[in-house]
């Protein structure tokens, strides 16, 4: 069955086939990747399913992310643990993947309050303590062959440039591209959440970590630097902040910050592409309108400059701040 046919009695059915109840409620969330509902059981409580986007994930990746929730929520990370049912955590039916977890409350994460910034650092540093003796079997590294040579191809075939722009647009790129696989040169990965911005954070007697969906292998500093923004001035007494709280936990190897700019350079470049791949799907163009436009990609000229300069200027260093 094509997940897009969700309908309220399927995720009821779904539901169903587990042995939870849907009472009230069943309102879709904002998620685009995957299809996510909340609705209330009277035995559960207020419950979160997500069903999975068919091919991209499979269910052995999914159950890795699922492991390394638990695994972390053992060493007092702060993550929602999905629910299990007869030893598992990833469920089948009509051939979507889907999981469950208890809603967490919470209020959104301020990233411009210090204190909340600081106990932020000292979560992730718990969770990288976790991450270096986790290796993902299954999921992919985070890497410049996926984020930028895939997605490049992916450009090329599916986002729709206009052709008064499309050569100066991929020539701008590719210098890009170039650039970035020089200076991306991790010395150590680890298993990462690897989307840490603040709308996958909640604030409750500390910061929750939400939404793994994207968890693989990378270098720490890609769970840190998204927290980041703001002058260069303002980045590193936000750095400074975070990892006063890492550093309560385990060491942040500073040669690392030299890897903020290509890992930004990957994410805009990805990101591009992720828009582009998933343009058929309604939910894109209702949600991104100003995607694939002239004015769009007239102004990523400007942003692939930008990031160009940004590349060769010097990284950020916490002498300079100290």
């Amino acid at each position: 069955m094509n997940y897009y046919a969700l309908t309220p009695d399927v995720i009821v059915d779904a539901m169903m086939s587990i042995g939870l109840h849907v009472d009230s409620g069943l309102m879709a969330l904002n998620s685009y990747e995957n299809r996510v509902y909340r609705f209330k059981s009277d035995q559960d409580g207020a419950l979160v399913a997500k069903f999975y986007r068919p091919q991209r994930w499979s269910q052995a990746q999914i159950q890795e992310e699922h492991d390394f929730l638990f695994a972390l929520a053992k060493a007092k990370v702060r993550v929602a643990l999905p629910l299990v049912r007869e030893q598992q955590s990833v469920f089948v039916f009509n051939d979507m993947l889907f999981a469950v977890w208890p809603a967490v409350a919470g209020r959104q994460f301020e990233a411009d309050n210090l204190d909340q910034l600081e106990a932020l650092g000292e979560q992730l540093g718990r969770l990288h303590q976790v991450g270096v003796t986790f290796p993902l079997l299954h999921r992919p590294t985070l890497s410049t062959d996926d984020y930028l040579l895939r997605a490049r191809k992916v450009l090329a075939t599916e986002a729709q440039i206009p052709a008064k722009l499309k050569d100066e647009f991929f020539k701008r790129l590719d210098a890009l591209i170039a650039r970035t696989c020089v200076l991306y040169q991790p010395k150590q990965q680890l298993t990462l959440h690897c989307d840490c911005h603040a709308s996958n954070i909640l604030w409750h007697d500390g910061p929750w970590l939400l939404d793994f969906d994207d968890c693989r292998t990378g270098p720490a500093v890609q769970d840190l630097w998204m927290m980041l923004s703001g002058s260069r001035q303002e980045q590193l007494m936000q750095l400074d902040t975070l990892l006063a709280g890492y550093e309560n936990v385990r060491e942040f190897d500073s040669s690392e910050l030299a890897l903020i700019e290509p890992l930004r350079a990957m994410r805009m470049v990805n990101y591009m592409a992720w828009l582009a791949a998933r343009w058929s799907d309604p939910a894109f163009p209702a949600n991104f309108p100003w995607f694939n436009t002239p004015d769009y990609w007239q102004q990523q000229l400007g942003v692939l400059d930008e990031q160009l300069q940004l590349l060769a200027a010097p990284p950020l260093s916490l002498t300079s701040w100290n």
